[in-house]
């Protein structure tokens, strides 16, 4: 090969390679799914010992109630994708003890399809506990078929390889501290979750091996909720966008609900800017298109209510859980009303849905 295209090849960006992340996919436990299916994902639950300092605890009574009054009756399979048990801060046996009403709810997903669990670094020393009520289900990743197309479903530590696969002394070393040390003095979660530059780089090394790999990654541990790829900040500059649009083509009804629907999205992007909350997944590699190939159910431990994604056929959908009584606006692409859960108080909106054939198509095309 000539200097000249030697020199042209180092200007174009290199797609950085994930071999650990291949062998995860190889690795993962087939599951077909039809215009039948229904699937719902939750991930980080961070279940403790019913303490203080127990982060489950407060969102407890909201995962019982739709899971037993919700998703049981219209009967969805379950995958719980990492992190659900708290073992850097405590035990198995105290966890098991105060929460082992849901382990039989768990379970009871496989009456009308299947229930599988993910293990995440939080809870990966489960592989060692063989007296573990779920460890008939636990899978390191799962790979849902979907026609011709492939969505792997993994806890999302795997993207950063040096630091979770380190030795066991640094392992015990980190459970020590969390456990004897943060948790006496009132320290709660320490995890990458709250730190965003190690959440977005784990992120972008997952976006880039799904558009590599044509496949969709659902992944959890970040705790930040993604629906194609889209940071909250991405969402509501291409729904103003959709919206300016169609404001020319309404009528003078249509154009008032519109202009008030953009107010709403503007004070909404306006906050994400303040709160410095804009990183998204697009990268230079991709063309600085965003490609539909992340999603993240978020998780269980919001202040506010719990996030979670709903695939049911050939739909894929973000869907928030949260107290029914909150004074609070919700941001949706399709303006859905929250529906409440019978009399439980608690109530259930769609945030975001598309067909996974869309997702597909763009993500074949744009990839």
């Amino acid at each position: 090969m000539c200097c000249f295209c030697n020199a042209f090849n180092a200007m174009i960006p290199q797609i950085k390679k994930h071999p650990h992340l291949d062998s995860l996919l190889k690795r993962a436990k087939p599951v077909t799914l039809d215009h039948s299916s229904k699937v719902l994902v939750l991930s980080d639950l961070h279940m403790g010992n019913g303490g203080r300092l127990d982060e489950f605890r407060q969102n407890s009574g909201l995962v019982k109630a739709m899971l037993e009054r919700y998703y049981l009756p219209e009967k969805f399979s379950l995958v719980l994708n990492g992190d659900v048990e708290e073992l850097f801060k405590f035990s198995l046996e105290s966890i098991a003890s105060q929460w082992n009403e849901f382990y039989d709810l768990f379970l009871k997903f496989e009456r009308h399809g299947f229930f599988l669990k993910t293990w995440g670094n939080h809870d990966a020393a489960l592989l060692d506990k063989k007296e573990y009520r779920l460890a008939s289900s636990l899978v390191e990743s799962v790979k849902f078929h979907y026609g011709h197309d492939t969505l792997l479903l993994f806890h999302g530590h795997q993207a950063a390889l040096f630091l979770w696969q380190t030795c066991s002394i640094l392992s015990r070393t980190i459970i020590f501290f969390l456990r004897y040390l943060a948790k006496p003095l009132g320290i709660r979660n320490t995890s990458v979750a709250y730190n965003s530059r190690k959440r977005f780089a784990i992120e972008q090394s997952i976006y880039e091996f799904s558009n590599h790999s044509r496949i969709v990654s659902i992944i959890g541990h970040t705790h930040r909720p993604l629906f194609e790829s889209l940071s909250k900040a991405d969402f509501l500059n291409y729904r103003i966008e959709e919206l300016c649009r169609a404001y020319s083509s309404a009528d003078n009804e249509k154009r008032t609900t519109i202009k008030q629907k953009i107010v709403e999205l503007k004070a909404e992007l306006d906050g994400c800017y303040k709160k410095g909350k804009v990183i998204g997944l697009r990268s230079g590699i991709y063309n600085n298109i965003t490609i539909p190939s992340v999603f993240n159910s978020g998780c269980t431990i919001g202040k506010r209510g719990i996030t979670a994604l709903e695939i049911e056929g050939s739909t894929i959908r973000l869907v928030y859980w949260y107290n029914g009584k909150q004074n609070r606006k919700f941001i949706s692409e399709r303006d859905n009303r929250p529906m409440e859960l019978a009399s439980t108080g608690f109530s259930r909106i769609v945030l975001n849905e598309d067909s996974l054939d869309y997702v597909f198509s763009r993500l074949h095309l744009l990839a």
